[in-house]
Protein backbone atom coordinates (compact mmCIF):
# COMPACT_ATOMS: atom_id res chain seq x y z
CA UNK A 1 0.00 0.00 0.00
CA UNK A 2 1.44 3.15 -0.77
CA UNK A 3 2.00 6.40 1.60
CA UNK A 4 -0.93 7.89 -0.31
CA UNK A 5 -3.02 5.00 -0.12
CA UNK A 6 -2.63 4.85 3.30
CA UNK A 7 -2.92 8.64 4.42
CA UNK A 8 -5.92 9.07 2.57
CA UNK A 9 -7.42 5.49 3.74
CA UNK A 10 -7.76 4.23 0.04
CA UNK A 11 -7.36 4.76 -3.32
CA UNK A 12 -8.35 8.36 -4.41
CA UNK A 13 -10.71 7.83 -6.64
CA UNK A 14 -12.62 5.53 -4.08
CA UNK A 15 -11.87 8.33 -1.22
CA UNK A 16 -12.99 11.01 -3.55
CA UNK A 17 -16.27 9.43 -4.48
CA UNK A 18 -17.38 9.00 -0.77
CA UNK A 19 -16.37 12.82 0.02
CA UNK A 20 -18.63 13.67 -2.72
CA UNK A 21 -21.36 11.79 -1.77
CA UNK A 22 -20.84 12.69 1.90
CA UNK A 23 -21.06 16.24 0.43
CA UNK A 24 -24.46 16.41 -1.07
CA UNK A 25 -25.66 14.65 1.51
CA UNK A 26 -24.57 16.77 3.94
CA UNK A 27 -25.51 19.81 2.26
CA UNK A 28 -28.73 19.00 1.45
CA UNK A 29 -29.37 18.38 5.12
CA UNK A 30 -27.87 22.41 5.90
CA UNK A 31 -30.18 23.27 2.95
CA UNK A 32 -33.35 21.49 4.72
CA UNK A 33 -32.24 23.49 7.99
CA UNK A 34 -31.55 26.40 6.22
CA UNK A 35 -28.10 26.67 7.46
CA UNK A 36 -25.34 28.13 5.71
CA UNK A 37 -21.82 27.79 6.58
CA UNK A 38 -21.21 31.49 7.14
CA UNK A 39 -24.13 31.33 9.39
CA UNK A 40 -22.49 28.35 11.35
CA UNK A 41 -18.96 30.26 11.47
CA UNK A 42 -20.60 33.44 13.17
CA UNK A 43 -22.58 31.32 15.45
CA UNK A 44 -19.43 29.23 16.20
CA UNK A 45 -17.45 32.80 17.23
CA UNK A 46 -21.16 34.55 18.87
CA UNK A 47 -20.75 31.32 21.20
CA UNK A 48 -17.18 31.58 21.75
CA UNK A 49 -17.36 35.39 22.57
CA UNK A 50 -20.29 35.31 25.05
CA UNK A 51 -18.15 32.19 26.48
CA UNK A 52 -15.45 34.49 27.35
CA UNK A 53 -17.55 37.04 28.14
CA UNK A 54 -19.22 34.73 31.22
CA UNK A 55 -15.83 33.48 32.08
CA UNK A 56 -14.22 37.60 32.63
CA UNK A 57 -17.52 38.43 34.40
CA UNK A 58 -17.10 35.29 36.39
CA UNK A 59 -13.33 35.69 37.39
CA UNK A 60 -14.24 39.66 38.24
CA UNK A 61 -16.93 38.48 40.46
CA UNK A 62 -14.77 35.90 42.35
CA UNK A 63 -11.87 38.53 42.70
CA UNK A 64 -14.21 40.85 44.63
CA UNK A 65 -15.90 38.00 46.65
CA UNK A 66 -11.86 37.38 47.84
CA UNK A 67 -11.20 40.87 48.61
CA UNK A 68 -14.61 41.78 50.35
CA UNK A 69 -13.47 37.90 52.28
CA UNK A 70 -10.10 39.68 53.01
CA UNK A 71 -11.67 42.72 54.51
CA UNK A 72 -12.28 40.91 57.22
CA UNK A 73 -9.90 37.96 57.50
CA UNK A 74 -6.43 39.16 57.19
CA UNK A 75 -7.32 42.10 60.19
CA UNK A 76 -8.58 39.24 62.11
CA UNK A 77 -5.51 37.12 61.01
CA UNK A 78 -3.14 39.75 61.93
CA UNK A 79 -4.96 40.35 65.56
CA UNK A 80 -4.64 36.81 66.20
CA UNK A 81 -1.09 36.60 65.26
CA UNK A 82 0.24 39.80 67.36
CA UNK A 83 -1.85 38.88 70.17
CA UNK A 84 -1.63 34.79 70.04
CA UNK A 85 -0.12 32.91 72.55
CA UNK A 86 3.70 32.11 72.01
CA UNK A 87 5.67 29.10 72.71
Amino acid sequence: MSNLNRFLGGSPGSVLVKLIFLSLLVGAFLAFLDITPFGLIEGLFNWISSVLDLSFETVREVALWAVYGAVIVVPLWLISRLFGSRR
